[in-house]
């Protein structure tokens, strides 16, 4: 009984999980949460927690599920970082790419609402948004760049990797944003190349 118990619980966290990435903190609502886990509003209080508590858990799982790929497309940063990079970009429009998954990006999207959310719930999604810039910049830095230039690049390729999110929910086409990730991916690899000739020289 307690791995069925434990079984249901992942699949009302993933529903809830879709439901918020779909629309949103705002409009998702107690009912709605309902109609996408199957579980009642007493269930839901007594096992997911008020919505507040409910959405934190799903962008943390979110957050965890996607961390865990970025960071194994990151792996190989040390000797390739230009591929990491690339990498770590396919995880992305892989997600995107997926018909069975919302368009854009829990995170991105829930970053774009932070004016309208709670304090403690902004602080997270802000908290969430970091995560990734410092992901990259420590496979960045594995790669021999220096903290300076280390630092702009995970800003950018953090960034960029948001717009792609952002992109696809308004109906950018996947050749489009390949396109975005290729000029991210020449940029960096010019840098990359003169930091090796610096280094070399």
């Amino acid at each position: 009984m307690a791995g069925k118990k434990q079984f249901d619980m992942d699949t009302a966290l993933d529903a809830a999980m879709v439901q918020f990435w779909r629309f949103g903190h705002a409009a998702t609502s107690i009912d709605d949460l309902s109609r996408a886990t199957g579980l009642n509003r007493s269930s839901i209080y007594s096992s997911l927690g008020d919505k507040d508590t409910l959405f934190l858990r799903c962008l943390d799982r979110y957050g965890t599920r996607y961390g865990d790929k970025y960071d194994a497309a990151l792996s190989c940063a040390a000797s390739q970082p230009l591929a990491a990079v690339r990498a770590f970009f396919d995880v992305t429009l892989e997600r995107i790419a997926d018909p069975a998954l919302p368009d854009g990006c829990l995170i991105a999207q829930s970053a774009m609402a932070i004016p309208a959310l709670n304090p403690s719930i902004a602080a997270h999604v802000k908290e969430a948004l970091g995560f990734q810039r410092l992901r990259l910049r420590a496979a960045l830095k594995a790669g021999r760049m220096t903290d300076q230039e280390a630092e702009a690049f995970a800003v950018h390729v953090a960034a960029v990797n948001q717009s792609l999110a952002v992109m696809s929910r308004a109906g950018a086409s996947p050749k489009q944003l390949l396109a975005v990730v290729d000029v991210t991916a020449d940029a960096l690899s010019h840098a990359l190349r003169a930091r090796t000739a610096e280094v070399d020289g």
